[in-house]
């Protein structure tokens, strides 16, 4: 499968054979008026196998904080989605921030 839209950003997309699972961090009063600059802990104590991808963070002085609605995704691969949830699940509660809520039943449907 290659992927077309402007000739220097061709690429190959090569597949992985692996599930991947991610869960979103949202600020408190999400979806409605969220709230902003609360200071994020725990980025660096998530397992290495774990990806955090930041949505609504803002830097500043060198820590990180709440700057949007959904504010982190927490993503991993594993063997199958039940395996690649149970490490984001495993590591969520690593990473915390005032009023951070999150959905318990990503996947549920097919554990």
């Amino acid at each position: 499968l290659r992927v077309v839209t402007v000739p220097f950003l061709i690429q190959h997309i090569n597949w992985k054979k692996e599930a991947a699972a991610s869960v979103v961090l949202t600020s408190g009063g999400y979806p409605g008026a969220y709230e902003k600059g609360k200071e994020i802990f725990g980025l660096s104590d998530v397992d290495q196998d774990i990806t955090v991808f930041h949505a609504g963070t803002k830097l500043k002085d060198g820590r990180y904080y709440t700057n949007g609605g959904r504010v982190l995704n927490v993503a991993a691969y594993g063997d199958t989605v039940e395996d690649a949830l149970k490490k984001v699940y495993a590591n969520v509660p690593k990473i915390h921030f005032e009023n951070m809520a999150y959905r318990k039943d990503i996947g549920y449907r097919i554990r």
